[in-house]
């Protein structure tokens, strides 16, 4: 890549003396081999790193020689590796805005008040444009951890990582044996009466984590002068600037002041399950318990632990791929591959010349590209869910400043930028083909619409076979999976109480009607009464043998017997109303499925023709058609099986604090389909089946529009 050697704008610094500010330090650091060099201003707490070259340009700049002599001396020691005039132009201007570089032939006074309000402005912009990671600053802490360093110094070494190690490797072997009560326990940590504890122990766990911080940063030797508050959507969390570990020479110390929240976050999140484990259910101190292990524990591994997003996990990663300033360099890789390959803009410079280095960023800006468009629609439509006017007023400013601010500066560098003097023309024709093109495909060429499903294969003809009465069980007939007719006997219960009461109300009877005999022939007068009350014993007969033939439990249809676990064994006791199985016509089957607003919501509002197809699980190379198809349009908490709630294998989400299995967490809709016959597969009750719907086709956007709006939808109950 041509390099141009000489600047049209030379003449305005080639005669000006710089020199670096009397206090800014200069650490030396090597990345992927190479020797950089990183000035920190210790007022401003800013860093800029320098490449050998240049570092030594910069050395050269005592006061007294010239920019132009100084880039003579160099360029005569490295030849072409020597920097351009341009890059030595931008590389004063960086110096000189980050306050390291002073230039004595401008009124100096007038230019750092100028600089000074630029940093505020910039900085208010920055603040104001990404509210998602608002910070106010509060006050210096630096006296309070040069307190707190000398006391856990002891620990703060390779001995205390081993036993950090194993205290955390000892929580969570005890917590392994206790997951299901975990689950239990996470149903009560976000119910609302618990919402006040839960954010003191949060702003706790986070004082201890920017505690970490600090101290690690302090103890090998770094300043911390910033602690403040910073709102992570709207939700307030305390931090600390350790950013002089910037300046460290070695990136394991740096590194460590990075894990150092982390490190103490989970020590303190592994304390407290051992507290938990040993407590109460139902105590404050056991509640307060899990609510520390899910704040400092869970948190910390989903977000500080993300290298996606710019917290410690970014700031470990960079280090371990000895990348400085990952993302925004990603990002300019992004840019610089763009103008390379799609403009064709002959004078593009990468952030790096390193092949391994570059595709590291690559790679990491895509990521962070798509993980930030992920980010920003579940955070949005999570926040309107809860609050709809700030989840609106947040979603617009935020894609102002992730999304509408990018393609303005965009059409400025189209617009305005030098290095496409020469062709912008050509590249405003590329923009234009490239939206068009996009715009088509996007907008108007249809594409497959699938949607996809879970069901249970059911019985369209199941009932249930009841115990009629108490007593012990004597017979169980038929077993499982035996076909039976209906009336056929199934099981019989004895209850020797109900028989005596039958024969003791039959002896009554004939004992009666003895007597209305007798009175029939001796005292016609009291015939009737005799006759009545001979009536109401046969009735009280005939219910009593009613309840006896009620003991043997037949068959309500034609089909399969299938037995409730445990109920079928002679000789237990058998509770009137007991479950004790189903008869299941297995030749008329359906698959129930459900689905969630996002998935389900188009049945109830198209009338578009579309076709289903049924995958069973037990054989994923057979498909099956579905014939026809039906939906329940109201929402159920009630799956149609427990085989398709986590605990029953499936994936759907249900309520851990009821039993069954069934209950999900959020309404779902249920679908029924009737699959045609097929020689492949006999569908049997309880079998998992995925369901695939194809819809006409239609353009993506029409389709992203769609699902957006099914999903804001069922969040926020429009």
């Amino acid at each position: 890549m041509d390099r141009p050697t000489h600047s049209p704008h030379w003449h305005r610094v080639r005669a000006t003396k710089p020199r670096l500010r009397p206090h800014v330090q200069i650490t030396r650091q090597r990345y992927r081999g190479r020797r950089w060099h990183v000035a920190h201003d210790p007022a401003s707490n800013r860093f800029f790193r320098l490449g050998a070259v240049g570092h030594e340009f910069v050395g050269l700049l005592d006061g007294v020689r010239t920019v132009e002599e100084a880039w003579s001396i160099v360029a005569e020691r490295h030849g072409d590796r020597a920097p351009t005039q341009p890059e030595l132009i931008e590389l004063i201007s960086q110096l000189y805005n980050a306050n390291l570089l002073s230039v004595e032939a401008t009124p100096e006074t007038e230019q750092l008040l100028r600089r000074a309000r630029d940093r505020v402005v910039k900085k208010a912009q920055g603040q104001l444009l990404g509210l998602m990671y608002f910070r106010v600053k509060l006050f210096n802490p630096d006296a309070i951890i040069s307190a707190v360093e000398p006391v856990l110094r002891p620990i703060l070494n390779r001995w205390g990582l081993l036993a950090w190690l194993g205290l955390v490797v000892f929580a969570l072997s005890r917590l392994a044996p206790e997951w299901e009560r975990l689950r239990n326990g996470f149903e009560d940590a976000i119910a609302p009466s618990n919402w006040a504890w839960l954010a003191v122990v949060f702003v706790v766990a986070k004082a201890l984590h920017e505690l970490g911080h600090g101290v690690i940063c302090k103890r090998f030797g770094g300043q911390v002068p910033e602690f403040g508050i910073m709102l992570l959507v709207l939700v307030p969390s305390p931090y600390v600037d350790a950013s002089a570990c910037w300046g460290f020479s070695s990136r394991w110390r740096r590194i460590a002041v990075g894990a150092g929240g982390m490190l103490f976050e989970l020590a303190l999140a592994s304390a407290a399950a051992l507290v938990w484990i040993g407590g109460t259910p139902g105590e404050l101190s056991t509640q307060l318990a899990f609510n520390a292990m899910l704040t400092a524990g869970v948190s910390t591994i989903l977000f500080n632990a993300n290298p996606l997003m710019r917290f410690d996990g970014y700031y470990i990663l960079s280090d371990l791929l000895e990348i400085p300033n990952l993302m925004s360099r990603s990002f300019k890789m992004l840019q610089y591959h763009m103008q390379q390959f799609v403009y064709r803009v002959e004078r593009a410079e990468p952030p790096t010349t390193d092949a391994g280095e570059g595709a590291a960023l690559t790679a990491y800006g895509l990521g962070a590209l798509a993980y930030r468009i992920f980010l920003f629609i579940t955070i949005t439509v999570f926040v309107m869910g809860k609050l709809f006017a700030i989840g609106l007023f947040l979603a617009i400013w935020t894609a102002a400043a992730w999304f509408i601010k990018p393609v303005w500066s965009f059409v400025k560098w189209l617009s305005s930028s030098p290095m496409l003097a020469e062709q912008r023309g050509r590249a405003v024709v590329t923009s234009l083909a490239l939206f068009v093109g996009v715009a088509v495909v996007l907008g108007l060429i249809p594409m497959p619409d699938v949607r996809r499903g879970v069901g249970v294969v059911e019985s369209t003809q199941r009932s249930g076979v009841f115990a009629n009465g108490e007593g012990f069980l004597t017979l169980a007939a038929v077993k499982t999976g035996e076909r039976v007719e209906a009336g056929a006997l199934i099981a019989t219960i004895d209850n020797d109480e109900l028989r005596q009461r039958l024969r003791l109300s039959e002896a009554v009877l004939a004992e009666i009607e003895s007597m209305e005999r007798q009175m029939t022939a001796e005292n016609p007068s009291s015939v009737e009464i005799a006759r009545e009350r001979v009536r109401a014993q046969r009735r009280a007969v005939v219910y009593l043998r009613e309840q006896v033939d009620r003991l043997a439990v037949r068959a309500p249809h034609d089909g399969v017997f299938v037995a409730s676990q445990g109920s079928m064994v002679v000789g237990s006791a058998v509770a009137e109303g007991t479950v004790l199985g189903e008869v299941i016509d297995l030749e008329g089957v359906r698959v129930s499925a459900s689905m969630d607003q996002l998935e389900s919501a188009w049945l109830f509002d198209t009338t578009e023709p579309y076709t289903v197809r049924l995958r069973p699980v037990s054989d994923p190379g057979t498909e099956v058609a579905g014939v026809s198809s039906e939906a329940i349009d109201g929402g159920q908490f009630m799956l149609p099986h427990a085989g398709l709630g986590v605990a029953g294998g499936g994936r759907i989400a249900t309520d851990v604090r009821r039993g069954n299995g069934r209950i999900t967490e959020r309404p779902r809709f249920t679908v029924y389909v009737d699959p045609a016959p097929s020689e492949r597969w006999r569908p049997t009750p309880g079998e998992r089946v995925h369901l695939r719907f194809d819809l006409s086709r239609k353009p993506l956007m029409v389709q992203w529009v769609d699902r957006l709006h099914k999903l804001v939808q069922g969040r926020i109950r429009l």
